[in-house]
């Protein structure tokens, strides 16, 4: 998988699409999901150009990495799900064809607000 800059993130990025923004800040934006999956359904997405989990990993700054998972925290916290606030939630991301990946930009799906249901099927 190459990273193509006109995917819907980078769309989302640059401000040609709209979102309904949850969180922000220099190195993660957070959105809802367009196309909930369960009850609570966000997004959370670095704002430079990384394909997936291990492009991010090799090539970010420590300071994305660290933005990156303080951001996932915050936003479950955000949108009362957190273990702090609510009953859970789940965090994924899918990585390359295999992994299930649709779009070419790292993203984790927080999903929560109900039961998540089976990891696998």
């Amino acid at each position: 998988m190459i990273y193509d800059k006109n995917n819907i993130f980078a769309k989302i990025l640059r401000k040609e699409i709209p979102c309904k923004k949850i969180f922000e800040n220099d190195h993660v934006l957070s959105f809802h999901d367009i196309n909930p999956q369960k009850k609570i359904h966000a997004l959370v997405i670095p704002k430079s150009e990384y394909i997936n989990l291990d492009d991010f990993n090799n090539r970010a700054s420590d300071q994305e990495i660290v933005a990156l998972s303080k951001a996932i925290t915050e936003v479950s916290k955000i949108l009362g799900i957190s273990t702090d606030t609510g009953k859970g939630y789940r965090a994924l991301t899918n990585l390359s064809e295999d992994g299930g990946q649709e779009v070419p930009h790292l993203h984790f799906h927080l999903f929560g607000g109900e039961k998540v249901g089976k990891m696998v099927e």
